[in-house]
Formats: C-alpha cells, structure tokens, sequence
C-alpha cells in the first residue's frame, strides 16, 4: 500500500498551521452558538425535536449550519 501524503503538524508551513486552528475555532464556535440558541429557543420555534438539532450540530460545519437554516422557524411563521 501506498503511504497517504499526510503532513505532521511539524511539517506544516506556518500559514498552514494558522488556517488549520482558524478552522477549528469557527467551528466549535459555530457549534457552541447553536447549542445555545437551541438552549435558548422554545421547542416551538424549532422545525423538529430539540435533541436531533442538538445532535446534528456536533457534526462539523454542516450540523450548525443546517440548524440555522433549517431548524429555526421564521418570524412570523405559522405555528
């Protein structure tokens, strides 16, 4: 089998490295925002159950992404 070009964090240029935590903490804070708006929320201005919302926002970007354009119901939505 073919070794996978996978760098070690020493083998990352700096600007590499950079962006790579950059990444992490606009996901985690992605992901903290939407637990506690979900916190926040009540159950009836959430499109579903509150705990899948809580589950699908630990999936990286996708999860809290989803949940704010999806999961919230809008303004003067009908109920």
């Amino acid at each position: 089998m073919a070794k996978k070009n996978k760098k070690t964090w020493k083998e990352m240029s700096p600007a590499a490295r950079t962006g790579f935590v950059a990444v992490g903490i606009v996901q985690v804070a992605l992901m903290l925002a939407a637990q506690r708006d979900i916190s926040k929320r009540p159950a009836s201005q959430i499109n579903g159950p509150k705990a899948a919302w809580r589950a699908a926002a630990l999936i990286n970007f996708i999860g809290p992404m989803g949940y704010f354009i999806l999961g919230r119901k809008r303004p003067g939505a009908a109920t």
